[in-house]
């Protein structure tokens, strides 16, 4: 069966609405996964994140939350650090 004109541009706008609705699909699911988490949980998530990232960046691998420095003078001391550890 061949396409003609006009059924290319049906066939294609159906893919569209397709997509989009797909598309919609996995947004709304992961908002409800999102928006199923409590305070407390987003927290732990966002130190660990930040845990890792920090980590990463310092280069030492794992980073335990308990030494995640938090503030103006941690962050002051740790680019100190890497200052001296450069030059």
């Amino acid at each position: 069966m061949a396409l003609r004109g006009r059924q290319w541009w049906k066939l294609l706008g159906l893919a569209g609405v397709v997509g989009v609705a797909a598309t919609g699909a996995v947004t709304l699911r992961a908002e409800r996964k999102r928006r199923s988490y409590t305070p407390d949980e987003v927290r732990s998530r966002l130190h660990e994140r930040y845990a890792r990232a920090v980590a990463e960046q310092d280069g030492r691998g794992d980073l335990p939350l308990t030494q995640v420095p938090t503030g103006v003078p941690a962050r002051i001391r740790r680019a100190l650090r890497r200052i001296r550890a450069r030059g």
